[in-house]
């Protein structure tokens, strides 16, 4: 038995503490894929029992009761009706909130009548100690005939008990339930037994479900013909069947509470959740608090970032001085220094930047104030024709729209689902960080205003704002072009205030960074040494004709030696591959402020937006203007067009800012968008739509500036 994995499945209402439990029994030991069939999030990772035992832990999405409504909803009802082929538990953990033990009971009472190996897990105890519930456990467990463990995931308590409870449910020391919660069969008796006549091992519960949604199942034409007889000869009634099964299952719910929890009136006390959200939600001091932390947040990601970003590039500088002084002229050796070490540089020097975006978010999401971002922004979501639950994908976007676009799974309206696809995209996710960075730090004065506020983090804010302000206007455009008519709710429940996981805000700032360095820095690298090659080498002509106007310029000896090295360097740039490339685009993008190195930068930044940073960084080292300079914001700084002015002025700056926060310059981003709306036409809209805004917007911005 301990060579063969079990696989239990971990189940439980939304903000119930699954997620939690999850990472807590699986450690590092987890993956992320998609269900077979649909696109949504399936977390697996393993654990060991006590005996030695491998258990496969499957977390399955949130539900509210064994009547789904949404697409994640549907996934873990097939898995609990057994109709998923793909995904077999061999038994279940239900993941109970005790401080909301009566509405967590519903769920876990309809699972427990389907006849599974079941343990229940019961947490978040300690709050409901704050709220002066008292649960005998033992009691609890006498009513619903399954173990019972009480554990607390961010404290680890509990874990060894309810594995060993696992164990002995899966080996059957407890046995599942003979009697139902309630009475199934009398809901339907003649339709139940006429489904369990024709699937023999049905429970009375699994065959009522079947009965009412058999056309979600991937039953052959016969059996599907057969079923929709039996429920046309008994006259079955799916609706008034479900009304009464929860009406019955509340009743009996109603007298497990009498007998195994103690509570106290609800008039006695207020809890600090509730005084709190007094203040964060408040109609109008609500939205001046939301501003206040969006400011602190972004004001942070530069103040706290500037001195170990400092530290690293001129670490790289150094690295890259004494490397290039210590090896030979060589081919190899500028490969080495102007090629993988200022890739590489490129990537670690944003490192801090998004290791404290990503803290900051988490500690937004730890603290339960994140939910709270979702209830204030309701009502001016729905004025654009989305809904409060767009808020979180919006949020998400910040860091990745590839996840952001996932998650708008959640929302059942498919008009409101499509729109906050479409406008996803404009959010300024973490790609987008380091080329804000570079820039603002190039173009924008290191000044304070009253001697505190930043004037680059300013500068930062206002671009994440650019891209949400204009992203509630394409969606309030474009309700009007989509004429999908489905009626929508907004429900949301507001997890508690906690304190923040400190372990969990470091674990999300060490795996954010490293997906930065190994994922996009692949991408950086391998395009960085592209890049080298294509900017060091270029068509023979012309690069022998580059050659001999050197040779005969040292022989004339007419310019001082500096002077001349500038010029060679400058004009193997111009005639190599890059060179030929950026200047055949440069007269579409001149508009805009733009050179033709830039151009190269945009043209290479499509494969992954953060790459504009590699391939600046390897074009000024290749085609080096400034020996003296060494950070690629001073080369950056020192460059010049052939009249001798600078490349990166104000308006430049601004101007290529705001392309970047428009356009759509993300293949992945495309990719998940037409896998999320199973169409091209989609993905063809978003680059259109926003290529076309990047662009006018841009030229604007050069236009006021110049």
């Amino acid at each position: 038995m301990a060579n063969t994995p079990l696989n239990i499945a971990l189940v439980g209402n939304p903000n119930s503490g699954k997620s939690s439990l999850f990472n807590c029994l699986t450690g590092l030991n987890q993956k992320v894929g998609n269900f077979p069939g649909v696109t949504v999030d399936k977390k697996t990772g393993f654990a060991n029992l006590d005996g030695g035992q491998t258990i496969n832990i499957i977390d399955l999405p949130g539900t509210y009761s064994l009547y789904p409504k949404r697409l994640d909803e549907w996934v873990s009802y097939r898995v609990l009706l057994e109709q998923d082929s793909d995904v077999k538990a061999d038994a279940y953990v239900i993941v109970i909130d005790a401080s909301n033990l009566k509405r967590n009971l519903l769920f876990c009472t309809q699972i427990i009548d389907l006849k599974k190996p079941v343990v229940i897990a019961l947490t978040m105890a300690d709050l409901a100690k704050k709220k002066g519930i008292t649960i005998n456990i033992a009691e609890l467990e006498r009513e619903l005939g399954v173990a019972v463990v009480a554990v607390n995931p961010r404290k680890e308590k509990g874990l060894k008990e309810l594995k060993r409870a696992i164990e002995d449910t899966v080996s059957g020391k407890y046995k599942v339930p003979v009697r139902d919660f309630i009475n199934n069969r009398a809901l339907a008796p003649e339709a139940i037994a006429g489904l369990k006549g024709m699937l023999p091992g049905t429970s009375d519960y699994s065959a009522l479900h079947l009965l009412i949604n058999h056309e979600g199942f991937e039953f052959d034409t016969a059996t599907q013909d057969r079923i929709e007889n039996i429920e046309k000869a008994n006259a079955f009634n799916p609706t008034k069947t479900q009304a009464t099964e929860i009406l019955e299952r509340y009743g009996r719910i109603k007298h497990i509470m009498q007998v195994s929890v103690h509570e106290p009136d609800p008039l006695e006390q207020t809890l600090f959740t509730d005084k709190l959200d007094n203040v964060l939600l408040h109609r109008r001091w609500g939205y001046l608090i939301l501003l206040g932390v969006l400011f602190l947040l972004f004001q942070s990601v530069f103040l706290l970032a500037q001195y170990p970003m400092d530290w690293i590039d001129a670490g790289f500088s150094t690295l890259s001085a004494w490397v290039s002084s210590v090896l030979p002229e060589a081919w190899w050796s500028d490969l080495l220094v102007n090629g993988l070490l200022a890739g590489i540089g490129g990537i670690v020097v944003f490192v801090p930047q998004i290791m404290i975006l990503f803290g900051l978010i988490s500690l937004l999401e730890d603290t339960g104030y994140m939910a709270r971002i979702s209830f204030l922004t309701d009502r001016l979501m729905r004025s654009v024709g989305l809904n409060g639950k767009s808020v979180m994908p919006l949020i998400s976007g910040f860091a990745c729209a590839v996840p952001a676009i996932m998650s708008a799974r959640s929302i059942e309206n498919r008009k409101e689902r499509l729109l906050t696809i479409l406008i996803t995209p404009l959010m300024s996710c973490s790609a987008r960080l380091p080329v804000y960075a570079v820039l603002i730090g190039l173009v924008i004065p290191n000044n304070h205003l009253l001697g505190v506020i930043s004037i680059q983090g300013l500068v930062m804010m206002g671009l994440y704002l650019l891209g949400l302000v204009v992203a509630l206007i394409v969606s309030y455009i474009a309700k009007w072009f989509i004429h999908i008519k489905e009626k929508s709710f907004f429900i949301l429940e507001l997890p508690i205030y906690r304190a923040p996981r400190w372990s969990n805000v470091l674990h999300t700032m060490g795996s954010k960074a490293r997906i930065f360095v190994t994922d996009a820095g692949k991408i950086i690298m391998i395009i960085s040494l592209v890049l080298w090659f294509l900017s060091s080498f270029g068509p023979g002509k012309r690069m022998e004709d580059v050659e001999a106007r050197y040779a005969q310029a040292k022989v004339e000896n007419l310019k001082p030696a500096a002077q001349l090295e500038t010029e060679y360097s400058t004009a193997k740039l111009e005639n190599s591959y890059a060179g030929i490339l950026g200047k055949s685009i440069e007269p579409a993008i001149r508009p805009l402020g733009y050179d033709w190195k830039i151009g190269i930068s945009l043209i290479t930044s499509f494969a992954a937006r953060e790459v504009f940073v590699g391939t600046m960084a390897t074009l000024y080292s290749v085609g080096e203007d400034d020996k003296e300079a060494t950070l690629l914001r001073d080369k950056m700084r020192a460059a010049v067009r052939p009249d001798g002015t600078p490349v990166f002025t104000l308006a430049t700056g601004l101007s290529l800012m705001i392309f970047y926060v428009f356009a759509m310059q993300c293949m992945s981003t495309l990719a998940i968008t037409k896998r999320e709306t199973r169409s091209w036409k989609w993905p063809a809209i978003q680059l259109a739509y926003m290529t076309a805004l990047a662009y006018g917007m841009s030229w604007i911005a050069y236009q006021l500036f110049v």
